[in-house]
């Protein structure tokens, strides 16, 4: 390859891009570590306590009935949003908002905070973009405890409390780009956080 300037760059990107590779098989390797382990007994003793509740339920609902069992190193209530707006079809949709502890308790706050300055329902679209958001940060920040999605829901929360309205899935998207780039974390406009 030829010692020019189109040949050093070509040679950094192929670079950039087995170092992205090689973190790649060494995430696969580790797992998902930076989870609370789950134990699937959990959420399959916790079927029969939801059978009790009529569905849909709200959050509120359901976390009176069930919010004091533990999970992990918490307990439910930690991981689902305490309100009104939320709810849940039926126990399956429970179980699956819990297999991701660290989303769901970011995803809680967001919604309680939402809660506080509009009796709405945070929109299907923008919430599957919130969680799309924080499971893409999860991929990139593993080896950092999820440190970043506590970073951005922070910054939601604060931006809902200063406007008095929820950030759109766009501006949360670019605000953990921020987050990711201050880290030292690449973050290429093709991907989801490129924005």
């Amino acid at each position: 390859m030829a010692d020019n300037k189109d040949g050093r760059d070509k040679q950094a990107d192929d670079e950039r891009r087995r170092q992205r590779k090689r973190d790649i098989v060494a995430e696969l390797e580790r797992g998902d570590e930076t989870e609370p382990p789950l134990e699937p007994e959990a959420l399959d003793e916790l079927e029969p306590e939801l059978e009790t509740l009529t569905f849909p339920a709200t959050g509120a609902d359901v976390v009176d009935a069930v919010g004091d069992r533990p999970l992990g190193p918490a307990t439910i209530a930690d991981f689902l949003p305490e309100t009104d707006t939320e709810t849940f079809e039926d126990p399956e949709a429970v179980q699956l908002r819990l297999q991701r502890p660290t989303i769901a308790g970011a995803m809680k706050r967001v919604i309680e905070a939402n809660a506080t300055v509009s009796n709405d329902r945070l929109p299907d679209s923008q919430r599957e973009a919130y969680e799309r958001t924080f499971r893409e940060l999860r991929d990139i920040d593993a080896v950092d405890e999820d440190e970043a999605i506590g970073t951005v829901a922070d910054w939601a929360v604060e931006q809902i409390d200063e406007k008095g309205k929820t950030p759109g899935s766009r501006a949360v998207r670019r605000q953990a780009a921020k987050v990711c780039r201050a880290n030292g974390y690449e973050v290429r406009n093709d991907e989801w956080l490129g924005v």
